[in-house]
């Protein structure tokens, strides 16, 4: 029996994800690329997935796109809303995951799942950048480092100077006061951290915390935020080892179901 080839695109606000599945459970490409819906970056992403993979566009038996511009990618056969992406992405890849939260560049999103995979509940969190990426890329400019950085100063910090604002341009004004206060610069981080961390866990008690929880999104990949989160939830957070792309993994698992 021939292989089947389903591609998943989710193209967010600030970034392209696209994932290639053989046979709706192994991966066999991937891209990210930092340009979101509106610009050239789900085509780019598109086109590094198929060459990641090896394969060509009519080896694809579907293209299934989520994300905040998944109307207008115009080669997808299916569209599938974000939180159906990545609650059959985590639930594929996890099942026994009850809670998973996904903290992408603009916005924050919590979703409870039950045991058959399906999405119980959910609270999103969009109308601030609070709590979100976009508020870590804003601290790392002021401090002129990179987000990346944001973890390797955080885990460097023998203490926490609070962020007590929750507004990004209220705490931006903050963080520059204790900059010219020459402010211990890891500590300062891990307030930072901390502040979203704190964000992001109102909406998962908004919603209930039902263990285990998982975690996807770029965000993911700050060890501070993650582990500030464990704190404010007490309980401990599985983060996603396809943290950036389990919407695009969502997405054409959908499409594999299309296929069977």
């Amino acid at each position: 029996m021939a292989d089947i080839f389903t591609l998943g695109i989710d193209m967010g606000s600030t970034a392209s994800k696209c994932v290639i599945l053989k046979n709706g459970r192994e991966v066999v490409g991937s891209s990210i690329i930092d340009s979101g819906a509106g610009t050239t970056g789900p085509q780019r992403a598109f086109e590094a997935c198929l060459k990641d993979a090896g394969i060509e566009q009519g080896q694809l038996s579907n293209i299934t796109a989520t994300g905040y511009g998944r109307n207008s990618f115009e080669a997808a056969d299916f569209v599938i809303s974000e939180l159906s992406a990545h609650t059959l992405g985590v639930h594929t890849m996890y099942p026994q995951a009850r809670t998973l939260l996904d903290i992408g560049g603009q916005d924050a999103k919590v979703m409870s799942i039950g045991e058959s995979g399906r999405l119980e509940n959910f609270l999103m969190n969009d109308k601030c950048a609070a709590g979100t990426g976009r508020f870590l890329e804003v601290m790392a400019r002021i401090l002129e480092v990179g987000v990346a950085d944001l973890k390797d100063l955080d885990a460097k910090a023998e203490g926490t100077i609070s962020i007590s604002s929750t507004c990004t341009v209220f705490a931006e004004s903050e963080v520059i006061s204790q900059l010219a206060k020459e402010a211990d610069i890891p500590s300062l981080v891990r307030g930072i951290n901390a502040s979203v961390a704190a964000k992001a866990a109102s909406l998962v008690k908004r919603l209930g915390v039902k263990e285990p929880v998982y975690m996807t999104g770029g965000v993911a990949r700050n060890t501070g935020v993650v582990r500030a989160l464990e704190k404010e939830l007490g309980t401990e957070i599985t983060v996603s080892e396809i943290q950036q792309i389990n919407g695009a993994y969502g997405a054409a698992v959908y499409g594999y179901g299309k296929v069977r």
